[in-house]
């Protein structure tokens, strides 16, 4: 006699293979063994309540209970009673971790590491959907109505993920759905008695009548039709940009349309396009501001072993207020409001468009344009920059370098210190990094003694001939052989000063260009820049350190407390002082006419030769889950 399948174990079982599409958002399986423990002890919950002939409402309520101790014994808050028991100081734990799972979202880029805030908001909906699995495949014995919440939980990973979701945790997810139909298809079959051929003869309940065989090979076929049909129709597969920029059409053969920024690599598009022989024209912007800092167009800030990467951003609308920078500043922080107007010529093909950071108010953009206020940064996945004319005001922070000196150190928890200090562990930064902050006693001083470093005394040079990259071994050539270009410099910077424990980001922008008509600048490929951003806590934030030599960047910016320490005597303009644009830089003088016969900089291409952008695949996916489902 065939023995009785507990279908309530097969359903949490199920439930944890509709999950593996989670192992593309997360860095490591830490979730699955924790989803596995409370999905555990929900299931045994079930059973338990079952076996006592509770009621629908009752194994219900007993499912949820489970969830709680399982919860509760995954990510204690050290108010349990009796280790595992949920008290209300740990509901108010959850709630805490919900909270910062809402920041954390926001902060963190795929894939993702172990944060305790982001596990648990994983692990909870997995645990949430065990129970609901649970009730329609048992309870109520509709277990074809399971797979929709199975493919909720396939939706997150769709929904942002920066590339394509890998087949395979599809395949896996889709057989654990099989699964428990067949689980159920066979007790209801051992319940209801025992089959026979059309001759007579006797059938085991596992063995495959014509019609259940039939069933079987489609429910394979259409698996793989899901899986298969995306990967063969043009058109529904490929990343985004793998490059910046575009050839004459839009980017992304649909007219006005943008893209996801979290796919267009920057850092690399920098690094590779730098060589450039035609100047083209990018950007033209007109404010009252009379020596502007860089216009920022990107933050590089997820530093992996293969180098710095950038992340999804994400943020509401600019039609809606925007944060006022001037809300907690700090003393010895100066700040004017200023205005500019920007048009972005057809050259530049992005879904991002330039603003001056801490932008406060915009006109003329639409409600697809969004602002991230971590990265300071304007997006659009929907919409393009190319031809855009919008205006916006904007607040200039300049700093004193003495309340720099007076800035605390963030939090060891905060978000900013987790994200923007983590890092790989290279042996030789980290001995060079120890012996320049060896006897400073604050954020600042760490800063300027890395800052510093990068000068002509020590033996630095600019130079496009070097090898690209930002990962741990080319920062280790760089600074080895002290010679190559704004990537490298922004980046080593960053790299430095992370080692030091403090937060910073490569930013990558224009740097000033040639006034035209008054107060009117025009900026082109030879202006795109890259430099360092480091975060200071009490209220300061993000301040700008552009370590690159000056006299080889066209329109570099310098300031009171990031110096132009290449200078051939000290200057000590103004908190935010600078050259007038299109002037000539003083440390690019006479007094050193070596430095004429360095490489210029000449910025970034954006407007040819580029491939397309393609269209986004997860619909795909989707629609091929859901024909899935109703071939079922």
């Amino acid at each position: 006699m065939t023995p009785h399948r507990n279908i309530g174990f097969v359903a949490a079982a199920a439930t944890l293979l509709a999950s593996a599409p989670l192992s593309a958002i997360f860095e490591r399986w830490t979730w699955l063994i924790q989803a596995a423990i409370v999905v555990a002890v929900v299931a045994g919950a079930a059973a338990l309540s079952r076996l006592g002939r509770a009621p629908l409402w009752g194994q219900l309520l007993a499912m949820l209970a489970g969830l709680a101790l399982g919860l509760t014994w995954v990510f204690p808050g050290g108010t349990e009673a009796l280790a595992f028991v949920p008290t209300p100081a740990t509901f108010a734990h959850f709630g805490d971790l919900l909270q910062a799972s809402l920041q954390d979202m926001r902060t963190y880029g795929v894939k993702v590491p172990d944060v305790d805030s982001l596990l648990f908001l994983a692990v909870l909906g997995i645990g949430g959907v065990a129970v609901v699995v649970d009730l329609l495949a048992v309870g109520l014995r509709r277990p074809a109505l399971a797979g929709l919440p199975m493919l909720a939980i396939y939706s997150v990973p769709v929904a942002v993920y920066l590339d394509s979701v890998p087949a395979t945790p599809f395949v896996v997810g889709a057989c654990g759905y099989l699964w428990l139909l067949v689980t159920d298809n066979v007790d209801r079959v051992r319940r209801f008695g025992r089959r026979f051929t059309g001759e007579g003869r006797d059938v085991d309940v596992w063995e495959s009548s014509p019609l259940a065989a039939a069933g079987r090979r489609l429910a394979v076929v259409g698996v793989a039709v899901a899986v298969a049909l995306p990967l063969a129709v043009p058109g529904m597969t490929g990343g985004l940009m793998n490059n910046v920029g575009a050839g004459p059409g839009d980017g992304t053969g649909r007219p006005g349309q943008g893209g996801s920024p979290g796919r267009i690599d920057l850092f690399a598009a920098l690094s590779g396009q730098l060589n450039q022989s035609e100047e083209v024209e990018l950007v033209k912007v007109r404010t009252n501001e009379p020596n502007p800092f860089y216009l920022r167009l990107g933050v590089v800030d997820e530093l992996r072993p293969s180098g710095f990467q950038a992340r999804v951003p994400s943020g509401g609308p600019v039609t809606r207020a925007l944060p006022d920078p001037a809300e907690g500043v700090s003393r010895g922080v100066e700040q004017r409001r200023y205005r500019a107007e920007v048009e972005v010529t057809k050259n530049l093909n992005m879904p991002l468009i330039p603003v001056y950071a801490e932008p406060t108010d915009t006109d003329d953009l639409s409600s697809n344009w969004l602002y991230d206020g971590d990265q300071q940064i304007v997006f659009s996945n929907r919409e393009n920059a190319r031809g855009k004319r919008y205006s916006f005001e904007y607040v200039r922070s300049t700093f004193s370098p003495a309340a720099l000196r007076a800035a605390p150190t963030p939090p060891a928890e905060s978000a900013v210190m987790r994200r923007q200090t983590s890092r790989p562990t290279v042996a030789a930064v980290e001995d060079l990094v120890r012996r320049l902050v060896k006897g400073q006693q604050n954020d600042y001083d760490k800063v300027r003694a890395i800052y510093d470093y990068f000068s002509v005394e020590n033996g630095f040079s600019y130079s496009l001939s070097t090898r690209d990259g930002s990962s741990g071994e080319d920062i280790t050539n760089f600074l080895a052989t002290k010679v190559g270009y704004c990537q490298q410099y922004a980046a080593a910077m960053a790299w430095l000063v992370r080692s030091a424990g403090i937060p910073a980001r490569v930013a990558i922008g224009f740097t000033n260009g040639g006034r035209v008509d008054g107060d009117t600048s025009v900026l082109t490929n030879r202006n795109l820049h890259a430099w360092t951003e480091v975060y200071f806590g009490g209220g300061i934030g993000w301040v700008p350190f552009d370590a690159t030599p000056a006299a080889a960047i066209s329109g570099s910016f310098r300031s009171s407390w990031a110096p132009d320490i290449d200078a051939p005597e000290e200057i000590s303009p103004s908190a935010g002082a600078t050259a007038a644009p299109g002037a000539a830089d003083p440390s690019a003088g006479a007094q050193q006419p070596n430095r004429e016969e360095r490489d210029i900089d000449q910025g970034l291409a954006l407007g040819d030769g580029g491939p397309a952008q393609k269209d986004a695949v997860w619909p795909w996916w989707l629609a091929g889950a859901l024909a899935l489902l109703a071939l079922l």
